[in-house]
């Protein structure tokens, strides 16, 4: 066996190469928030790590090995041994991590080294290490880089026009959520520490263009916080208006909220799909209930309710356009014109999407 086993310090690189990375910790701290392209592979279980942290705490460092040892064993050891050279078999360019780089990581290369010869590096310092350089970064980008913001009503395609952009950051897409009480999909958020990890490898690839391309939100998308360096660089950027026809506007929202969102349960859940598409607008409505007003939400919950028996007994959604351009041009519109008074200073072009990619062109950002 080599004196020193290979330790990674270049966190550079292993983010622009998106390298695959195996999180040694347990299962609660990877759940807490890990590292795009990272697995959860522990050495130990919950259980395990709480029994060794309180043999630590009470007899020490030596002692806690040993019971560490005595836990992962036999046909466990094995267990973990075989899932780790699995994943090295498909990730040979790989790397491996614990909470600072110590002893977790090192045990778990030693013995794949010891089971395969394979001299699979690991991060210098673990995730600590890792997760202070990313959170540096952010920030060292932001203070470099010029945003640019895209904004526009609700529906107008923000999101559509930001996949023909090179250069952008899509912090919807990172927080998986469209950023309104409509927002969910059908898949959990990400954790903070999670999307502020995401969004810092995102930056670190893209951090040698001179503007970056934002869209336009408030500090929170769902239930993740904007890291503040971020909100308050974008909050101050350039703004492009996204213009869009009102028939636009539904169509967008009605591919996005009702076709895509029922295609997505559906195929999550197959049985339970459309109860679950079904919930997911009466509890999105029940969100704004105050904001509409009890009687303006109470007819739009029976539309809702009506729209979805439509659906059921004739596979047709348009029971759904009325719902949409009512919640466009009656409630997200009027919010929308309060809001944007407050940027008109900031704007710098409003277009349709030909036209705001044109002038993204000319200034060689696309």
């Amino acid at each position: 066996m080599p004196k020193t086993l290979t330790q990674i310090e270049d966190f550079h690189t292993l983010i622009v190469n998106q390298t695959p990375l195996f999180d040694t910790r347990a299962p609660i701290e990877f759940a807490q928030g890990a590292f795009p392209n990272a697995q959860s592979l522990p050495l130990m279980s919950d259980e395990q790590r709480d029994q060794v942290g309180t043999c630590y705490k009470n007899k020490g460092q030596e002692q806690a090995i040993q019971l560490g040892h005595e836990l992962v064993q036999g046909d466990i050891k094995q267990e973990r041994v075989d899932a780790w050279l699995k994943f090295i078999k498909n990730n040979p360019n790989g790397a491996l991590y614990c909470f600072r780089g110590g002893l977790r990581s090192q045990i778990t290369q030693q013995w794949i080294f010891e089971a395969s010869g394979i001299d699979y590096p690991r991060l210098k310092g673990g995730y600590k290490a890792l997760r202070r350089y990313l959170i540096d970064e952010t920030e060292r980008i932001m203070n470099q880089v010029s945003p640019i913001v895209i904004g526009g009503q609700t529906g107008c395609g923000k999101t559509l026009l930001l996949e023909h952009i090179k250069p952008m950051i899509d912090l919807e897409g990172l927080a998986n959520h469209r950023g309104s009480a409509f927002g969910n999909t059908t898949t959990a958020q990400p954790t903070q520490i999670a999307f502020e990890n995401a969004l810092a490898s995102e930056l670190i690839k893209k951090q040698n263009y001179s503007h970056l391309v934002f869209e336009d939100e408030g500090a929170n998308v769902g239930t993740v916080h904007i890291p503040d360096c971020v909100k308050n660089k974008t909050s101050q950027a350039d703004l492009i208006l996204l213009d869009a026809t009102t028939e636009e506007r539904i169509q967008v929202s009605m591919d996005a909220y009702v076709i895509n969102m029922c295609q997505n349960f559906l195929t999550q859940d197959h049985i339970n799909g459309f109860n679950n598409f079904s919930s997911y607008w009466l509890r999105s409505l029940e969100k704004i209930q105050k904001r509409l007003g009890l009687e303006r939400y109470k007819v739009m919950k029976l539309q809702v309710e009506k729209a979805l028996e439509i659906h059921q007994n004739t596979n047709s959604f348009d029971g759904f356009i009325p719902v949409v351009e009512s919640l466009l041009v009656d409630y997200y519109d009027p919010m929308y014109s309060y809001q944007i008074q407050k940027k008109l200073n900031r704007v710098v072009f409003k277009g349709n999407q030909s036209e705001v990619l044109d002038y993204l062109n000319s200034l060689s950002i696309s």
